[in-house]
């Protein structure tokens, strides 16, 4: 529908007041600067040039309040409060004008005079092509940004702390050098298929290798989202499992632990287990979102909406910047354990073994036995160690996706209202619900991304019992031979709740059917019996 020069004019009008009243906190804000002393002018930013609408959409912000830090909490008594938080709050605004430009750059727009995204083209055949993932504000690289958000997911609000104590220097250029992967994972077919990984940047790992030129020559900021290692992985339940026999020591896949040392120096005659030799990639989300509303079947504009509004409004350029295509979410990355030669996850003549886990802190690492998370992950470790040993490869893909997504503070909620509530099988999603609103956030449409990046083309044996897992990788082009569960005696008992509601509700069990009858049989432990 046409706009009428009646409504241009009106927006208009509103454009240049806002200028205006931009300009006036400005002023005020250069009266209170002049009168603590001359400064140091920063260089300026992209968002001081431009058209007046856009200049006064940027708003200007001084933070006044005084930072504490522990060296600034004692006061010698010959200095008073006072002036020692008022020499803190010069001291600090002067690194926040040495750190950053005067004005805060809230956002960005495509038509902004200087803003020119290096070209990135998600899915194209190599890598030159493809571009690199660029997400840095610093100056040598912001008028080239082609991310939205910033590198390590959560943890980079830990590196905005290290740069405001001073402990880290923001321009810090990292030497990569000796860093490359520790074993090839060379590209796939599906790394030049725009549908089939949407969730990280396939060539993260080789980052340093293939834009040499844009970190060296160019000085652009790019960094890898992607590390592969190897290492060894030592765990007692595998020490147990050896020496109960259903597990053999090869000497490559499982090798003998090296002897431990007593209190006073001498070698320990005790057994000392065993070890797996494994590889290993960490793996950022990078989401190239036209790809990942498509995968969840909504448009991408209402993704970025949600985005935007539901993460407190952190990222505007969600909104403001449609022509940025990728983004880096501030979620948890994934881990790929690989048992076995990483070369046979591509070969369809090798048998491949897969889990898929999702992270349970209270289970995985310190043994809570509410749920079969722990009892889950070792099961398929072995499996995966013995398809190793027959001549194939094992893989556990790691996800952190807390408490189904939902985070840890939410799941000990649900624990309370199960123990109070009884805690019985029939009530077991309905007490997610009631506090979280939905019984999973999980969401598996992603996840099979990590599979194609590996090359994996069919899986030979998948355990889980999770039919959204199973149906999201069957769904992504990868058939999958033969799946099972945990065996029925590896359960703890006060995981039966978990267990009997989840087949119930359709989740896959090789031989156990359960009405929703059944279920009020099925009842967890109480506080009672534990307390002592």
């Amino acid at each position: 529908m046409p706009v009428s020069d009646a409504v241009l004019t009106q927006i208009l009008t509103q454009l240049e007041a806002l200028q205006v009243s931009q300009q006036t906190l400005q002023a005020k804000l250069d009266t209170l600067t002049n009168q603590r002393g001359p400064a140091s002018s920063p260089p300026s930013s992209p968002r001081s040039v431009g058209t007046p609408g856009r200049q006064a959409a940027e708003a200007i912000l001084a933070t006044e309040a005084p930072t504490a830090s522990p060296h600034n909490t004692l006061v010698s008594p010959s200095t008073s409060p006072s002036t020692s938080t008022l020499a803190n709050h010069d001291r600090d605004k002067e690194r926040e004008r040495l750190l950053y430009p005067s004005r805060v750059l809230l956002t960005t727009y495509p038509d902004q005079h200087g803003i020119k995204p290096y070209p990135l083209h998600w899915g194209a055949p190599d890598a030159a092509t493809r571009g690199p993932v660029i997400c840095s504000r610093l100056p040598t690289s912001i008028k080239q940004r082609n991310a939205i958000g910033a590198h390590s997911g959560s943890y980079s609000i830990y590196r905005a702390l290290a740069i405001a104590m001073g402990t880290l220097d923001p321009s810090h250029k990292p030497d990569y050098s000796k860093t490359e992967p520790a074993v090839p994972i060379p590209p796939q077919p599906a790394w030049a298929d725009p549908s089939k990984i949407v969730s990280f940047d396939p060539w993260g790992h080789l980052v340093p290798q293939v834009y040499r030129a844009e970190l060296e020559e160019l000085g652009l900021d790019v960094r890898p989202s992607i590390a592969v290692t190897r290492a060894h992985m030592k765990l007692t339940e595998i020490d147990e499992a050896v020496r109960k026999g259903s597990l053999t020591v090869d000497g490559k896949i499982l090798q003998k632990s090296r002897p431990l040392n007593n209190a006073d120096g001498s070698v320990c005659t005790d057994d000392p287990g065993v070890e797996i030799s494994i590889s290993k990639a960490a793996v950022e989300p990078v989401w190239y979102l036209p790809g990942v509303a498509e995968r969840f079947g909504i448009s991408e504009g209402l993704l970025r909406r949600a985005l935007f509004e539901d993460t407190g409004g952190m990222y505007p350029e969600l909104i403001t910047r449609p022509d940025i295509k990728v983004f880096l979410p501030p979620i948890g990355n994934l881990t790929a354990y690989i048992f076995g030669n990483p070369a046979y996850l591509s070969d369809e003549t090798k048998e491949l073994t897969l889990r898929v886990h999702d992270e349970c802190n209270g289970s995985d690492v310190f043994g809570s036995d509410i749920c079969t998370c722990k009892p889950y992950l070792i099961y398929a470790i072995e499996e995966c160690i013995r398809g190793a040993q027959r001549g194939g490869v094992g893989l556990v893909v790691y996800f952190r996706k807390e408490g189904r997504a939902l985070g840890e503070v939410t799941k000990y909620l649900v624990y309370n209202l199960r123990k109070r509530g009884g805690d019985s099988a029939d009530k077991y999603f309905k007490a997610t619900e009631l506090i979280a609103g939905v019984k999973d956030m999980r969401f598996q449409a992603l996840m099979p991304d990590v599979l194609h990046w590996l090359g994996i083309k069919k899986i030979d044996n998948m355990v889980s019992m999770s039919d959204m897992k199973y149906d999201a990788i069957v769904q992504s082009g990868i058939p999958i031979l033969k799946r099972y569960d945990i065996p029925e005696h590896l359960l703890p008992p006060d995981s039966r709740v978990e267990i009997d509601a989840k087949i119930a509700a359709g989740y896959f069990s090789h031989n156990k059917k359960i009405t929703e009858a059944d279920l009020v049989k099925t009842v967890g432990r109480t506080w009672e019996e534990t307390e002592h």
